[in-house]
């Protein structure tokens, strides 16, 4: 995947997270959220983070890290809801990789990947000040909807028929 707009970053290649990477993907997500002056739920919300192996990949879903100069710069997951819902969750790019494509190149990704793992519907939830990125899923097809309890920090969803 190329990222544009870049003199030293050229090339994104996102990756399986492992257990190991558990610290790492904290920090980025906690850091993200208070640049935005959202609050991280470790004890719920953010629960999924201590062991991506089993909340993820061991029940049929993704959660991918992509490393830029040697350091975890931005994290995607893919979740199950049911057997033809998937939900997208901890999509974050740390500040200094903003504005070259890679957002754009994690959610076409994501997509594929939730295909390929044979989810039919992709849905997500968000929080108003996270502009950009509702602009990116807007961008990309997916339209609100209103399910039933949205996560405490989060006020909007949006659903995308894959």
């Amino acid at each position: 995947m190329q990222l544009q707009g870049s003199a030293n970053v050229n090339r994104m290649e996102l990756r399986p997270a492992t257990n190991r990477d558990s610290g790492a993907i904290r920090e980025l997500v906690f850091s993200v959220l208070a640049e935005y002056g959202l609050v991280p739920d470790p004890e719920n919300t953010d629960r999924d983070l201590e062991d991506v192996e089993t909340f993820y990949f061991s029940n049929g879903g993704y959660f991918g890290v992509v490393e830029l100069g040697g350091r975890l710069s931005a994290t995607v997951g893919i979740a199950r809801v049911d057997n033809q819902s998937c939900e997208l969750r901890k999509m974050y790019t740390l500040p200094e990789v903003r504005g070259r494509g890679l957002g754009k190149e994690l959610l076409k990704k994501a997509i594929e990947i939730a295909k390929d793992l044979g989810y039919q519907r992709m849905v997500l939830e968000t929080a108003s000040p996270l502009k950009e990125a509702i602009g990116l899923y807007t961008s990309h097809g997916f339209k609100p909807y209103y399910p039933s309890h949205l996560s405490d920090r989060c006020d909007q969803a949006f659903e995308l028929n894959l």
